[in-house]
C-alpha cells in the first residue's frame, strides 16, 4: 500500500465524519479525498529519497 492510498483513505473517513456533523456530505468527502491524497503524495515523495 502507497502512501497516497493511505492518505485517501484517511482523508474519506475525516470527510464522512466532517460531513456528517455539519451536514454538508458530497462537500467533505471530496476535501477529505482531495487533501488526502495530497497529503499522501508529500509523504510519498518524502520516503523516497
Amino acid at each position: 500500500m502507497t502512501n497516497i492510498s493511505l492518505g485517501a483513505g484517511i482523508g474519506l473517513l475525516a470527510g464522512i465524519i466532517i460531513g456528517s456533523a455539519t451536514g454538508n456530505i458530497n462537500l467533505w468527502i471530496s476535501f477529505g479525498l482531495c487533501f488526502g491524497a495530497g497529503i499522501g503524495l508529500v509523504f510519498n515523495k518524502k520516503t523516497k529519497r
